[in-house]
């Protein structure tokens, strides 16, 4: 069993000198490189005002509002979610989240395969990466260990 204690999990801070309000505490306690088999979880935190920045991911995941307020858009819609709130992001439908409480904001997402690609729409960074793989590296094509008679 793998447990996670998310008080004193490991964060990054990641942010954008393109939009200074895209900044956000991010980590993926689950996944494939971890020994999830169908499953993975993002968990990330968002300052007042701060947020995600559009995007979209490889497959369905379900954000959990574990604390504070945010302003979620999932394709066309947008709604209030607070805590205790569970919104589901269809595979690769653009979706982004925005803190608009006064105090932190935390959520934990569920994703229904132990790797994605996550496509944002803009650079991370100046210069950035824009696709972010989570997980194993995804096997597009493998070599044959012996060639293939004719």
């Amino acid at each position: 069993m793998q447990q996670v204690d998310l008080n004193s999990f490991s964060l990054m801070d990641v942010e954008s000198a393109l939009d200074p309000s895209r900044r956000v505490r991010v980590g993926f306690p689950h996944h494939s490189q971890v020994g999830n088999a169908s499953t993975a979880t993002v968990y990330f935190e968002l300052d007042p005002g701060m947020h995600v920045g559009l995007h979209r991911d490889s497959s369905e995941e379900l954000l959990l509002i574990l604390e504070g307020e945010g302003e979620a858009t999932v394709g066309e819609e947008t709604a209030i979610a607070q805590e205790g709130a569970i919104l589901t992001v269809p595979a690769m439908e653009p979706h982004d989240i925005r803190n608009v409480g006064v105090g932190t904001l935390r959520v934990l997402g569920f994703f229904s395969a132990p790797t994605l690609v996550a496509t944002f729409d803009e650079p991370v960074a100046p210069g950035g990466p824009q696709v972010f793989v989570i997980g194993a590296p995804i096997e597009i094509a493998s070599p044959l260990e012996e060639p293939v008679p004719a």
